[in-house]
């Protein structure tokens, strides 16, 4: 199997990205969703600070490449020779997929801080900065926990790096183009 892994801070673009890709049929498995699934099966509800407990509560149970594990599981059920990987937060998973795939290309979303605030409490998911005083300090200790889980790393050891700080149709068309470009290489 083919992998294109998403990386990058909170709000910086990843989910717009795999929309892009969904649109174009290919197969997307989001690792935040490994994150959402076993905190639904522990009776939490999804918020900021349940999901860093879990994510962190399955690193150190099952060691820091397990959410990578389960996602490259879903990519596989899916029976498509090309999968995007939306939400890598550790060299550790990347380590994995490039071992665990044909090929493996890893893509930086980066989108300046102030953009990602915004955007951060304007999706309004529910593990996301809310309006108000203190949404920098929520999106910061998010930024925080998953620096510490090797993000930053990661992002240093990126193939491709796309700056979205333009339209979000202007991200649209980026993505595609990369996407296209890749498969086509793939």
């Amino acid at each position: 199997m083919k992998l294109i892994g998403f990386v990058g801070m909170p709000g910086s673009g990843k989910s717009e990205a795999s929309r892009v890709a969904r649109d174009m049929g290919l197969a997307v498995v989001v690792m935040g969703d490994v994150i959402r699934s076993e905190a639904a099966r522990l009776g939490l509800s999804a918020t900021d600070e349940n999901l860093g407990r879990v994510g962190n509560m399955l690193r150190a149970g099952e060691g820091p490449d397990v959410v990578a594990r389960r996602t490259l599981d879903s990519a596989a059920k899916t029976g498509k020779e090309l999968a995007v990987i939306d939400g890598l937060r550790s060299k550790a998973e990347a380590d994995f997929f490039r071992a665990h795939s044909q090929q493996f290309v890893l893509v930086e979303v980066w989108t300046p801080p102030e953009a990602r605030l915004q955007r951060v409490i304007a999706r309004g998911r529910a593990d996301d900065a809310k309006e108000g005083s203190n949404a920098e300090s929520v999106l910061s200790n998010r930024d925080s926990r998953e620096l510490g889980w090797g993000m930053n790393e990661l992002i240093n050891e990126a193939d491709i790096r796309i700056c979205n700080d333009g339209d979000l149709a202007q991200l649209q068309r980026f993505i595609k183009a990369l996407l296209e470009r890749i498969a086509a290489v793939s």
